[in-house]
C-alpha cells in the first residue's frame, strides 16, 4: 500500500524537473540558434550543471559548449573585422568552452555496459578545438601584460595541460618550453612556490629564458628553506652564466653564512679562470681572502684593482682594514710591552692610514665604516687634531 503511494509522490516531483531542465535546453538552443542571449543560454546551462542531477547530463553539456563556441566565434569575427571587441572577455570565453569542452569529452567517454569506451564527439571535438589551442596561450601572455598573473597562469596551466587531455590524445602536442617559462614566472611574481614548481622541468628546456629561470628557482627554494635545491640552482646558474653577477654573489654569500669560506674561495677562483681581469671576481676574492684572515694576499689585489682603477672605493676600505687586522693581531701576540712589535704595529697603522683617508673621500656617506676605523689610527698615531675632529664626528 504504502509503495503505490510514494511511486506517484516521486513522479509528480521528477516530471515538473524535467519539464523545467527541457523548457531551459530548448530556451538556449533558441538563442544560440537566432544568435542573440548567447551568454544567457550559456547561464541557463550552467545553472542546470550546478544540479547534481544535471552534473552528467550530456544534452546539457552539448548546449553549454554550442553557447560558448557561438560566442567565441562571434567575437573572433568582431575582433577580425576591427570591430570594438573585449579582448579579455573574448579570451575568458575561449577558457570556459575548452573546460566545457573537456567536460564533454569526460561524459562522453565513459564506459558502457560492456565496459567499451567509445566516446562519439571526441575526434570532432578536438579537431576544432585544436585551431583554437593557441588562443590559450596568447591569453595567458595578454593577461601577463596586464600582471594579472593569477588568471595567465590558469590560462597557460590549460594550454599546457591539453597534452594531458584524453580529449586530445589524437593531437599528440609536444611539450611547450616558452608556455613553461610563463607559467614559471606568473607562479613566481605570485609568490606561490607550488605553482612556480609546477612546470619547472618544462621551463628549464627554454633555453632562451633559462638564466631567469634558474634565478625564479633559486629565490623560491630560498623561500622554501630547500638549501640543497637552493645550492643547486644557484651552482648550475654560476657554472652556465658566469657573467651574471646574481648566481656568483649569493653562491658565495651562501657558502659564506653555512661556514664553507673555502667552497666560496674555490667558486671565485673558477670565476677567475674564465675571466682573469673581471673587478667583480678581483674584488670579491680580496674581500674573501681579507675575510679568512689573508691579509696580505688580500693586500696584494686591493693594489692590483687600485691600480687599475683608482675610484674603487671599497678596494681602500679592504686595503685599510687587512693592515689594522694585522696590528690588532700582532698587539694580541705580543701582551707584553716589546719595544720592535710596538715599532711594527705603529707601521701597519701609517700603512692602513692613506688607504682610509681616500676611502673617506670617495665614499663621505660611509662614516660607520671609515669614522670608527679612523678614530682608531688616529688614536694609536696620536695624531692629536685629526683625532678630535673624528671624535667631535662621531659623537
Amino acid at each position: 500500500m504504502k509503495r503505490s503511494i510514494i511511486l506517484p509522490l516521486l513522479l509528480i516531483i521528477i516530471i515538473p524537473c524535467l519539464n523545467a531542465q527541457k523548457k531551459e535546453i530548448a530556451q538556449a538552443r533558441a538563442f544560440i540558434k537566432s544568435g542573440k542571449n548567447l551568454a544567457q543560454a550559456e547561464k541557463l546551462m550552467q545553472n542546470l550543471l550546478k544540479d547534481s542531477a544535471n552534473r552528467d547530463n550530456e544534452k546539457v553539456c552539448i548546449v553549454l559548449c554550442d553557447a560558448l563556441r557561438k560566442q567565441y566565434e562571434e567575437g573572433n569575427m568582431s575582433m577580425y573585422l576591427k570591430k570594438p571587441t573585449d579582448t579579455a572577455a573574448l579570451f575568458n570565453v575561449a577558457r570556459r568552452m575548452f573546460a566545457s569542452y573537456e567536460k564533454l569529452d569526460s561524459i562522453d567517454a565513459r564506459p558502457d555496459e560492456k565496459g567499451r569506451v567509445r566516446p562519439k564527439y571526441r575526434a570532432k571535438n578536438a579537431s576544432f578545438l585544436d585551431g583554437y589551442r593557441k588562443n590559450l596561450f596568447s591569453g595567458g601572455t595578454f593577461f601577463i601584460r596586464k600582471q594579472q598573473y593569477k588568471t595567465a597562469f590558469d590560462f597557460i596551466d590549460m594550454y599546457l595541460d591539453t597534452a594531458n587531455q584524453p580529449l586530445f590524445e589524437s593531437m599528440h602536442y609536444a611539450e611547450d618550453a616558452e608556455a613553461g617559462y610563463w607559467a614559471l614566472y606568473c607562479g613566481y611574481k605570485l609568490h606561490n612556490p607550488e605553482l612556480t614548481l609546477k612546470y619547472k622541468d618544462v621551463a628549464l628546456k627554454d633555453k632562451a629564458r633559462e638564466e631567469n629561470t634558474l634565478q625564479y628557482l633559486a629565490e623560491t627554494y630560498k623561500a622554501l628553506k630547500d638549501t640543497v635545491m637552493y645550492e643547486k640552482m644557484l651552482t648550475t646558474g654560476f657554472y652556465r652564466f658566469k657573467q651574471s653577477a646574481y648566481f656568483f654573489t649569493y653562491l658565495v654569500d651562501f657558502y659564506n653564512r653555512v661556514m664553507r669560506p673555502d667552497l666560496a674561495l674555490g667558486i671565485i677562483n673558477d670565476g677567475l679562470a674564465s675571466k682573469e681581469n673581471s673587478e667583480l671576481y678581483l674584488f670579491a676574492k680580496c674581500n674573501q681572502l681579507l675575510n679568512m684572515g689573508r691579509y696580505d694576499d688580500c693586500l696584494a689585489i686591493c693594489d692590483t684593482l687600485i691600480a687599475r682603477n683608482d675610484t674603487l672605493a671599497d678596494a681602500y676600505y679592504n686595503a685599510g682594514v687587512a693592515y689594522i687586522n694585522k696590528a690588532l693581531e700582532l698587539d694580541k701576540q705580543h701582551t707584553k710591552a716589546n719595544a720592535n712589535v710596538r715599532k711594527q704595529v705603529t707601521a701597519f697603522y701609517n700603512k692602513s692610514l692613506p688607504y682610509m683617508e681616500k676611502y673617506r673621500l670617495l665614499a663621505p656617506d660611509q662614516k660607520d665604516k671609515w669614522g670608527a676605523a679612523l678614530y682608531k689610527i688616529y688614536l694609536e698615531l696620536n695624531m692629536g687634531k685629526k683625532f678630535e675632529e673624528i671624535d667631535r664626528l662621531l659623537r
